[in-house]
């Protein structure tokens, strides 16, 4: 039987370059989501319907081969901080003046993730999410002024890396590392072996 195909529904360099690193070579495939148009009760609800969005709108664009199995993964990743929801930095300003009011405190990284394994007669599904507390450094102004202009926390949830130049901003974290660069690999494994994929049929390489 041929290994699964590996998709990855999500433009994220960092969550490709986590699932390369542990020795999986997902296909990765834009899903053109409107994130700005989603809303749900809580910010673990919210992630983990971005998530499914995500895979549900690649999964309606992919053919499966006869005797094919394709493992399709969404995941979406939003900061939640004294109740509010915080997705992207939308300009340079927003940024600033979230990082303002990040400093020197501690929010939670929740990452939704919605895994589907499709074959010619079925589909399976899981959908679940991982949070993790992250405690940000007392930055001076000059500093998140320095930051923002990199232009990184526009591009990432929540106006932070912890795997970019925004690392040496993450004073700690409670909980996976991998969900803050946004996928848990341990979560993804318990949902896969749900699922009946067994982690390492996803190999392409080994570590070593």
């Amino acid at each position: 039987m041929r290994p699964p195909h590996l998709i990855l529904a999500s433009a994220s360099p960092a969550r490709l370059a986590t699932l390369r690193q542990a020795g999986l070579d997902p296909e990765a495939i834009i899903s053109g989501v409107d994130e700005s148009t989603v809303d749900a009760a809580t910010p673990a609800a919210l992630a983990r319907r971005l998530a499914q969005l995500k895979a549900e709108a690649v999964a309606d664009r992919i053919a499966v081969e006869d005797g094919g199995c394709t493992v399709l993964i969404g995941c979406d990743s939003v900061l939640e901080l004294d109740g509010g929801v915080y997705g992207k930095p939308q300009s340079p300003q927003v940024a600033v003046e979230r990082w303002q009011r990040m400093r020197g405190r501690a929010g939670v990284l929740h990452t939704g993730h919605h895994v589907m394994v499709i074959d010619r007669d079925s589909t399976r599904v899981e959908n679940q999410g991982a949070a993790t507390r992250v405690h940000f450094a007392d930055l001076t102004d000059d500093e998140i002024t320095a930051y923002v202009a990199t232009g990184e926390p526009l591009q990432v949830a929540g106006g932070f890396t912890v795997d970019g130049l925004g690392g040496p901003f993450v004073s700690s974290i409670e909980g996976d590392h991998h969900n803050v660069v946004g996928i848990s690999l341990p979560l993804l494994r318990t949902m896969l072996a749900t699922l009946g994929v067994p982690w390492p049929t996803l190999w392409t390489r080994h570590q070593g």
